[in-house]
C-alpha cells in the first residue's frame, strides 16, 4: 500500500466523484482510476461502486476512509515535525550558565526565543566556571553563556557578544558618591572589596579583567559575604567600594551606585561546538543571541551581528 492510493482513495471518497477528486489532487483522471484499482487489489476488497452517475462507498470503504484519514494526518504531522525540527523550529537547546547571567540576559533571551521559535524548548542549568567549560567541551550542554572572555577549548566557538556597564559601589558618606560617575583611578588607593574566585569564579574573573582593562591595582579584601549580590557588604567595616553593575545592584543593594569612567563593560562570551549540536535549534538560539537586541542599557560587542563599531 502506498501513501498515493490512500490520498487517492480519500479524495475521491470525500468528493465521490473522480473528476473533482483528480483535479483536487492535480493528477489524471485516469492516474486517480488506477491507484484506486491497485489498492482495491492489496486490500482484496471493493472500496466503493461506480456507475456513470455516481461514486458510493462499499461497507469496506467506509471502514477504510476513516483510518485512512487517520493515518494520513499523521503522516502530515510526522513530516511537519521533522520539517520544524530541520528548520530550528523545534527541539531542545541545552543553555548553560554561571549565575551572573541570570537575572537579566538569560530570561531576556528566552524571551526572545520564545517569540521567535515558540516550539524551541530552552532548558538552562547554572553551572560554576569550571564545570560550565567542560559541560560545552563534551556537549553536555549546548550552549554556555558567561560573563568575562575566554580562550576557547578545540572544537568550541566563542563569541563575546554584548556587555553590561560597569558600575561601582560607595559608602553613603564617600566624597566621591555625590559624582554622577566615578573613575577607577579614583579609587585605586583604597579597598576593593571582592567575591571568593571559588564561590563565584566567572564573575570574580570578569572584574580582574576590568581592573586589568583600567591598569589600577587597588589592594582587596574578600568580601565575606556569599551573595552574588554583596547586599551586605557595608557591614565589612575594611571593604571601601565594590564594583558591580545596574543588574546587580537592582537586587537589594542600597549603597549609592555609579558608573564608571571612562565607560567600561563586563562582557559576556557565548560558547557552543558546532560539531555537538544535538539539532537545528541550537544554531537556531546561538544565531537569535547574537542577532537579538540586547537587554535594556546594555551594549553590543564586537562579536554581536548588530554591533556598530
Amino acid at each position: 500500500m502506498e501513501l498515493r492510493q490512500l490520498e487517492a482513495f480519500v479524495a475521491v471518497a470525500t468528493e465521490l466523484h473522480f473528476g473533482r477528486a483528480a483535479r483536487k489532487l492535480h493528477m489524471g483522471q485516469p492516474t486517480v482510476s488506477d491507484l484506486i484499482r491497485r489498492l482495491e487489489r492489496e486490500m482484496g476488497a471493493q472500496l466503493m461502486t461506480r456507475t456513470t452517475r455516481r461514486v458510493a462507498l462499499t461497507s469496506a470503504g467506509s471502514e477504510l476512509l476513516g483510518r485512512a484519514k487517520v493515518i494520513l494526518d499523521e503522516v502530515g504531522s510526522a513530516c511537519a515535525a521533522v520539517h520544524r525540527l530541520s528548520k530550528g523550529q523545534a527541539g531542545t537547546v541545552r543553555l548553560g550558565i554561571t549565575p551572573p547571567v541570570a537575572p537579566v540576559l538569560a530570561p531576556h533571551l528566552a524571551t526572545a526565543l520564545e517569540k521567535a521559535a515558540p516550539d524551541v524548548n530552552l532548558v538552562a542549568r547554572r553551572l560554576w566556571l569550571p564545570d560550565l567549560g567542560r559541560a560545552i567541551a563534551d556537549g553536555s550542554v549546548d550552549v554556555a553563556i558567561t560573563c568575562g572572555s575566554f580562550d576557547e577549548p578545540p572544537g568550541v566557538v566563542g563569541e563575546v557578544f554584548c556587555g553590561e556597564p560597569l558600575m561601582v559601589a560607595l559608602r553613603p558618606e564617600h566624597p566621591l558618591a555625590q559624582r554622577d560617575a566615578v573613575a577607577l583611578d579614583d579609587l585605586a588607593g583604597e579597598r576593593l572589596g571582592i567575591h571568593s574566585a571559588a564561590l563565584f569564579p566567572a564573575w570574580a574573573r570578569a572584574h580582574q579583567q576590568a581592573l586589568e582593562e583600567a591598569a589600577v591595582s587597588p589592594a582587596t579584601v574578600e568580601l565575606a559575604d556569599t551573595d552574588l549580590f554583596a547586599r551586605c557588604w557595608p557591614a565589612q567595616r575594611e571593604v571601601d567600594w565594590i564594583m558591580t553593575t545596574a543588574s546587580m545592584a537592582a537586587v537589594g543593594l542600597t549603597t549609592p551606585t555609579r558608573p564608571v569612567c571612562p565607560a567600561q563593560v563586563i562582557p559576556y562570551t557565548l560558547q557552543w561546538n558546532p560539531s555537538r549540536a544535538a539539532n537545528a535549534a541550537v544554531g537556531r538560539f546561538v544565531h537569535l543571541a547574537l542577532t537579538a537586541n540586547v537587554p535594556a542599557g546594555w551594549v553590543t560587542l564586537p562579536d554581536h551581528l548588530r554591533h556598530q563599531r
